[in-house]
């Protein structure tokens, strides 16, 4: 205060409000005149009231009254008469009044004049919401960054339970979860929320914001209050796209809600939705799991009215099971009963496949007549061909052929029945392939890695009869190939 007293340790003096409590703010003036004594004065330009302390500092709190008139009258000559200083209001209200109305530069300097151990940057306001809670709802990640440099608690809940995080998630504000995850927000639910950031993330279909949590290792399989997992509540809202996204990243089909004991494949088959119903079915989800209600998914579905959904859950397995076993009058019952032809069992395979690969030629032959579509393939791009090539069912190759089997067809790795048969030294069924119109070109492309194949569908011996072979009649599996690179493995028979 030019020449006489100096305002340390600048010309700010920060009041701080806080509701419920008084406000007060501190000013530390130093004399700078060694010579001579000082008297000062502070007065508002509102001069209603005024609080200053008195000419001795022994009474910091004495009234304007206190001090004596005479002091600052202008009979004495002065040096210096009077000079302004700043006043800055801080506190809990005022940053969240800022942050409110997004005041990028004046919240800046509030938290910058604040005191360090007044942790400035944890306010809320008076519903129990910090200033980064304020922020989010917002939708501004530039208010969300500025808060951040100024290392608030990250991990805040509000009055709700909900963590900075859950916030941004559950309104899908995809770069502020990556700037809450890059300051090491957790990405589990906190201890007193319902619903984890994962949770909110797929049952409000928000795609991005998932994919960040799962990359900061968020838990896919991690429960809500209520027990139930994100792909729970993605089916239940139909995020088709959050639960292909979680399914990719380890995600359980088959894990059962507190609730109800219902898995995802139960709610997806309630609704009726036969794309989730698929898309879970494919990734491996049990049909036969029963809720706490010993209901299946497919009970679930007879009870809604949901027959769309009756061959994907039961009758095409059903289907499949008969043709393995050769059970055609089962076969007929099914498809009367609305089984499609066309279905497929829990493995990706078609009835025309099993009965194929177990050499059932009245079942091969009943089917292809009721319409079957003869060339279709599996996951891994097997054909019926394929599957009748590498178990040596030559008479069911031979008519699978007749009926215009595509002799060529290449599984997803590049192989065709032709092969197999040569990788197995089937000369018999070679033959019928050959005469088929397989390319002879490719009968020897696999001899130099007869030594290294590790074969079959689950064939535990073989013996060869003209390009047949006699099965042990105890098999009921398929082997899974392991050193044969062209081979993809196959599903359970």
């Amino acid at each position: 205060m030019d020449r006489l007293v100096s305002l340390e340790p600048s010309n700010t003096v920060a009041i701080k409000i806080e509701q419920g409590h008084k406000c007060s703010g501190s000013i530390s003036l130093r004399n700078v005149m060694h010579t001579m004594p000082v008297a000062f004065r502070i007065q508002p330009l509102n001069k209603t009231r005024v609080v200053a302390p008195g000419a001795g500092v022994k009474n910091p709190t004495s009234t304007y009254d206190s001090v004596p008139n005479d002091w600052f009258t202008n009979k004495k000559k002065q040096v210096y008469s009077d000079s302004g200083i700043k006043i800055m209001f801080v506190g809990s209200m005022v940053l969240s009044s800022l942050v409110a109305k997004g005041c990028m530069d004046e919240i800046r300097e509030v938290l910058e004049k604040s005191d360090p151990n007044s942790r400035a940057a944890d306010s809320v306001d008076s519903e129990g919401s910090s200033l980064l809670h304020l922020a989010i709802a917002q939708s501004r990640p530039d208010l969300v960054q500025l808060l951040l440099e100024f290392e608030p608690d990250i991990e805040a809940t509000d009055r709700t339970g909900s963590s900075p995080v859950e916030a941004a998630s559950a309104s899908g504000e995809e770069l502020i979860v990556e700037l809450l995850l890059a300051h090491k927000a957790s990405p589990e639910r906190s201890e007193f929320s319902t619903w984890g950031p994962i949770h909110l993330a797929a049952g409000n279909g928000h795609v991005q914001v998932l994919r960040h949590l799962l990359f900061k290792g968020a838990n896919p399989n991690s429960l809500t209050k209520h027990g139930n997992t994100a792909l729970h509540l993605a089916v239940e809202e139909k995020r088709k796209d959050c639960a292909r996204l979680l399914l990719a990243n380890a995600a359980r089909c088959d894990i059962r809600n507190t609730s109800d004991g219902d898995t995802p494949l139960h709610i997806a088959s309630t609704l009726g939705d036969e794309k989730l119903v698929k898309l879970l079915l494919h990734k491996g989800a049990n049909k036969d799991i029963r809720n706490k209600q010993r209901k299946t998914a497919y009970d679930l579905a007879v009870e809604n009215g949901h027959s769309k959904l009756f061959n994907d859950l039961k009758l095409a397995d059903k289907l499949c099971t008969a043709a393995r076993k050769g059970e055609l009058r089962m076969i007929h019952k099914l498809l009367e009963n609305g089984a499609s032809i066309h279905g497929r069992d829990q493995n990706g395979w078609t009835a025309l496949h099993r009965a194929s690969f177990k050499g059932r030629i009245d079942v091969t032959r009943v089917l292809i007549e009721r319409g079957i579509e003869v060339n279709a393939k599996d996951e891994d791009g097997y054909t019926a061909l394929h599957c009748a090539a590498e178990s040596g069912q030559a008479e069911v190759i031979e008519l699978l052929v007749k009926r215009g089997a595509d002799v060529e067809a290449k599984t997803n790795k590049g192989v065709t029945a032709v092969q197999i048969a040569e990788s197995l030294n089937y000369t018999g069924i070679i033959r019928i392939l050959v005469q088929g119109g397989a390319a002879k070109d490719g009968v020897s492309q696999l001899k130099n890695k007869q030594n290294s194949v590790a074969f079959g569908k689950g064939i535990s011996s073989r013996e060869m009869d003209g390009g047949g072979v006699k099965k042990n009649p105890n098999h009921s599996t398929r082997a899974r190939r392991s050193s044969f690179d062209h081979y993809a493995p196959l599903a359970v028979v």
